[in-house]
């Protein structure tokens, strides 16, 4: 499925050090040719029902839309304050 990145995600990834932008990259990649890559671990979000989050390591989390056709990713950041407001 294509990838969009929306403004705020794509303003926290600038904010992320290079070392997990790289891991971020990565997980884009695997998402747009397999959403549901096991490595992901994608997941509906508890209590919101088109908002996933998929796995970038053990701290780190993203979320998206799905929209149609396209995955639309809504934000990057640690665990808790991905989930925050996802």
């Amino acid at each position: 499925m294509p990838v969009k990145l929306s403004e705020r995600f794509a303003a926290k990834y600038e904010k992320l050090p290079a070392t997990l932008r790289v891991k971020v990259d990565k997980a884009l990649v695997l998402l747009d040719t397999n959403f549901r890559h096991p490595g992901l671990r994608s997941h509906r979000v508890q209590g919101l029902e088109d908002i996933y989050e998929a796995y970038i390591d053990q701290k780190y989390r993203m979320t998206y839309e799905r929209r149609g056709d396209t995955l639309v990713m809504r934000t990057v950041d640690n665990h808790d304050e991905c989930l925050k407001n996802p």
